[in-house]
């Protein structure tokens, strides 16, 4: 495929970049938020789907996930086009029209409809949302490691990218629970429509900007190697990518306990703080901190480098996880506060961490060109948003066997018993453990591109000169 036209004066990464890189997530989190965050209440406290069908559809549903993501970004990496776009901004393009429509249907409000028919449009809203979420973001993703070779450019990329979550997270997570709850602290699941209308135009508005504006700069050298594209070798190349294996470890153990205990957290602020307006709030307490690191994340990494610092914030994530688990937490204002200063804590920690991310992966698919001679980008942050996902999936529903094992009733809405909600308080604590525990395990003893490794690898792909 011919290389894409660099517009004149925009050869350098600059501020347009950043904005324009940011302006992507935004748009996905506007879809994703919301989905992430209310489609387990939506379709069990309001349209009135039993949580273990729940959870048994969710687990159906991430078979499609196995043949979703990856294919796509097989497909991807396969294609020899030229478009006038760039190949990620094209898939970016069609997909956001498919994602503003597939989450109108994600939240329908037909709570009257028959079971039957309740099952399927839970089955078929999520299955197209979850491919047009892949159109849109597997491509977005691959951007990245697109857009600039330089290892400091592509940290201030991935923290600008948090930017832009960060600021959907604000939209869609902090404010929507102050309009969708009632003053019995019960779901008005009919107003998620309209949410799904309004924060789906400001995501696709945002997304056709990133395609509008972003510059891919780098483009994949012409070896023979990569002449004929073979999926199941760019497959095993992943699997064999300890680098890439490395990256999505912390991201897949920070997916399994936050959103493992996603609807406990609502459930705690339903039924424990007795106070459901404020549960978006938790988020974005998680969300604050990341960017105290941001204006220092050239110099951080530059200094320490990426995989050094990551682990560093990652153990005291475990620290922090160990006090909210032991720590009192009263069911009143104070215990919200408490709560709210863990979560803050948690994030001071995991900042570092959620800068990184995204750089982390984009090193990981130098790494398998510095290893084979392939960049397989498509492929790569396929897999990786795949793995992802897949923990978005099954947490959730994971998530809710327990909270069914606990006691949880989804038919009480807000009037849990006590000491359901008391185990909810104890399930969000040890969600977190958990997912701190592997964050730090996979950063320390599994992602392998320390400082000195990435100097030696940049130097030998020759990414600086290009």
């Amino acid at each position: 495929m011919a290389a894409t036209t660099v517009p004149k004066n925009r050869e350098r990464v600059g501020f347009i970049d950043y904005v324009s890189y940011a302006a992507g997530d935004f748009g996905c989190n506007m879809a994703f938020t919301l989905a992430g965050s209310y489609f387990t209440l939506f379709f069990t406290q309001f349209m009135g789907i039993s949580s273990l069908t729940f959870a048994g559809i969710m687990v159906f549903l991430k078979i499609w996930d196995a043949v979703n993501d990856p294919l796509i970004g097989g497909i991807m990496d396969s294609t020899r086009r030229e478009y006038k776009r760039g190949k990620f901004r094209t898939f970016m393009f069609y997909g956001s029209f498919l994602l503003f429509l597939s989450g109108l249907l994600c939240f329908l409000p037909v709570p009257g409809a028959p079971d039957i028919a309740k099952v399927i449009l839970c089955i078929v809203g999520y299955m197209l949302y979850d491919c047009a979420y892949t159109l849109v973001n597997v491509p977005y993703g691959s951007l990245l490691a697109a857009i600039t070779p330089e290892p400091g450019e592509r940290t201030t990329l991935s923290a600008a990218r948090q930017a832009g979550s960060f600021l959907a997270t604000l939209i869609a997570g902090s404010l929507l629970p102050l309009i969708i709850y009632d003053a019995n602290n019960n779901l008005m699941g009919e107003r998620l429509f309209m949410a799904a209308l309004i924060l789906g135009v400001i995501g696709f508005i945002a997304i056709q900007f990133t395609c509008a504006t972003t510059v891919e700069r780098v483009q994949p050298k012409e070896t023979a190697a990569q002449e004929k594209f073979n999926y199941f070798k760019a497959l095993g190349n992943f699997l064999h990518n300890r680098a890439a294996i490395g990256a999505t470890l912390p991201a897949v153990g920070m997916f399994l306990g936050t959103y493992g205990v996603t609807t406990a957290t609502q459930v705690l602020f339903q039924s424990y703080f007795h106070n459901a307006a404020l549960s978006g709030f938790a988020t974005l307490c998680m969300q604050v901190p990341m960017f105290l690191f941001m204006p220092f994340m050239h110099k951080i990494v530059d200094r320490f480098g990426k995989k050094e610092s990551c682990t560093v914030g990652a153990a005291f994530t475990v620290l922090v996880a160990v006090l909210m688990l032991v720590l009192p937490i009263s069911p009143d204002t104070n215990g919200i506060i408490v709560f709210y200063v863990l979560l803050i804590l948690n994030g001071v920690g995991l900042g570092m961490f959620m800068c990184c991310m995204y750089a982390l992966i984009a090193d990981a698919i130098d790494y398998n060109e510095w290893k084979t001679g392939r960049r397989d980008e498509g492929t790569t942050y396929s897999l990786y948003v795949f793995f992802r996902k897949l923990t978005n999936g099954l947490a959730p529903s994971l998530g809710l066997v327990v909270m069914v094992a606990l006691g949880y009733n989804e038919a009480l809405g807000a009037a849990q018993p006590a000491d359901v909600a008391l185990s909810m308080r104890y399930m969000v604590a040890g969600g977190y453990l958990l997912s701190a525990l592997i964050e730090f395990l996979s950063l320390k003893f599994v992602y392998n591109i320390d400082k000195k490794m990435l100097a030696t690898m940049e130097a030998d792909l020759h990414h600086i000169e290009r």
